[in-house]
């Protein structure tokens, strides 16, 4: 018998978010790594599930093969369906959504764009100190942000693990590949040692393979010109 849910997803921040729900829910699916490298996302098949051309995607099984796309939409749906990871509160409802909103909006874009000018574009020749400082700086004041939210907090809302924290940390932890500093940082930093204490969340972040890189493990150098290799015409 298949699965209900059939994701689809690669190893990368957006891509394990939906990883993290469903190995934490301890809901059982269906697995479509997609290779960057065949440029699978751009192929016509991928594209009649997200038109956009990203990881990650849903299909529902389930409910009539409903697909769904855009991480933290992912999020939400899985959330409602399995009645996980989400208070039925409303003041809590909402401020769950104010904090994906606030990491699709700010913590995702602007540390993907500190990574890409640092990872990306200057292993390949492009070196941008005005855009490298613009996103580095940008990314700061967003943790910033986050410490001061998490002060007296074990989690961003509610103090329990939710799917705020499942689509936040991914993109937060990985500051050393964004090189940005989290010095100071105390209540940041007391979030992320919680939750790297989470198996399954760990667990999550091997699959469909691990990037160790990302959280500054593993042969940085090799793993960097690996993935700058992917943008070189």
């Amino acid at each position: 018998m298949a699965h209900e849910i059939h994701l689809y997803s690669a190893a990368t921040m957006n891509g394990w978010k939906p990883l993290i729900f469903l190995e934490e829910a301890g809901i059982k699916y269906e697995l479509t790594a997609i290779d960057f490298s065949k440029k699978e996302q751009k192929q016509e098949w991928y594209l009649q599930l997200n038109p956009n051309g990203r990881i990650p995607a849903i299909v529902d099984r389930s409910n009539n093969d409903f697909v769904v796309f855009e991480s933290g939409a992912i999020l939400w749906y899985l959330s409602e369906k399995y009645n996980q990871f989400l208070s039925s509160d409303p003041t809590e409802r909402s401020e769950t959504m104010q904090w994906i909103m606030f990491q699709m909006g700010g913590v995702g874009p602007m540390m993907g764009q500190a990574m890409y000018f640092h990872r990306i574009a200057q292993p390949n020749g492009h070196v941008e100190p005005f855009s490298i400082d613009r996103y580095v700086n940008e990314s700061r004041r967003l943790l910033e942000v986050l410490n001061t939210r998490l002060k007296g907090r074990d989690y961003l809302v509610g103090n329990q693990y939710s799917i705020a924290d499942m689509a936040t940390y991914p993109w937060a932890r990985s500051y050393y590949w964004a090189k940005v500093s989290v010095v100071g940082l105390d209540y940041l930093n007391r979030w992320f040692d919680r939750i790297d204490q989470r198996e399954l969340t760990q667990k999550a972040l091997t699959i469909p393979k691990a990037f160790p890189a990302f959280f500054g493990k593993g042969d940085i150098k090799k793993l960097e010109a690996e993935n700058a290799s992917r943008f070189r015409k």
